[in-house]
């Protein structure tokens, strides 16, 4: 959350879309003219259901994809077409933290040898000096030194993401995007990674853009909220507004969808084997994954 000091504004982007070629003929517009800002100390959340353009946003803005059209500025600075070492020292600005981290990880590679990389790379270190960064890092996520010695097979999806957290903020960056970075994970899980999360923003004053499906998680951890669907943003709300300021009729049908499927429910019309035949096949559209991890909250409770 955003720290009472005066922020900076640190990210904008200005009419971004990102088109690809389909085999045949015509194009796929993912994002379509997409405009807002973030503050340096601030959380935004963009969500939105599957194919709205909300990951394709977080790999534009971290210069894995490259923009169509629209321009993105980082402090001020246009980061839209950059390439070779200036790209590779942006992403030292710029990290980002990705839904599945097993496949982030070198099966082959130890723990430590892949926390170790960034100050080896960035800043030269020796690897004596890696080495002792890496076990702090470990301790930053609250994961002991045996860590360092594993390899990702013999570690839980839990305890790989807070390895992918220690190495995203071990150089200090001043943007973390988290591309649906606890939607993998089950609740209670999700819970410890988010307040991680919470603990080193508070600690560091680093800026996050948190790409999730999950509107009830956006809606408690974020200063804002940015409803994406079919490419375009329909509504910036503020986070603990979401609720009663929401405008749009989209925005609108995924909280009141979650109300209603919620009550089925709990009100004993839908049994526990039909909320999780929804859950495993998405059988009904306006059931969107927002929906989807409140109903697993629910059941995890019960």
């Amino acid at each position: 959350m955003q720290n009472s000091q005066v922020s900076q504004e640190m990210l904008r982007l200005e009419h971004v879309s990102k088109e690809y070629e389909l085999k045949g003929n015509g194009t796929l517009k993912a994002v379509n003219d997409v405009s807002f800002s973030m503050t340096s100390r601030e959380c935004v959340a963009v969500v939105g259901e599957s194919g709205c353009g909300k990951s394709t946003l977080a790999k534009m803005v971290t210069g894995i994809e490259q923009v169509t059209d629209g321009e993105i500025y980082f402090h001020n600075q246009k980061i839209t077409h950059i390439r070779g070492e200036e790209l590779r020292q942006y992403r030292r600005h710029v990290q980002i933290i990705f839904q599945d981290p097993s496949n982030v990880f070198s099966p082959r590679m130890k723990i430590g040898t892949f926390l170790m990389e960034p100050w080896r790379n960035f800043e030269k270190k020796s690897r004596k000096e890696a080495k002792e960064m890496a076990y702090y890092a470990l301790e930053r996520v609250h994961l002991g030194d045996e860590y360092f010695h594993k390899y990702p097979h013999q570690l839980s999806g839990g305890e790989l993401q807070r390895i992918s957290i220690a190495r995203a903020i071990a150089l200090h960056p001043q943007l973390l995007v988290c591309d649906e970075a606890t939607s993998a994970l089950d609740v209670s899980i999700q819970k410890q990674i988010i307040d991680l999360l919470r603990e080193h923003q508070a600690e560091a004053d680093f800026g996050i853009l948190f790409i999730s499906h999950d509107l009830a998680l956006a809606e408690d951890f974020c200063d804002r909220v940015v409803v994406m669907y079919l490419g375009r943003i329909v509504e910036i709300l503020e986070g603990k507004s979401l609720r009663s300021h929401a405008k749009h009729p989209y925005t609108k049908g995924l909280l009141n969808s979650i109300h209603n499927l919620l009550e089925l429910y709990t009100d004993g019309v839908m049994s526990y084997d039909n909320v999780q035949t929804l859950l495993d096949y998405e059988m009904i559209r306006i059931i969107d994954t927002e929906t989807f991890v409140i109903l697993n909250t629910v059941l995890y409770e019960k």
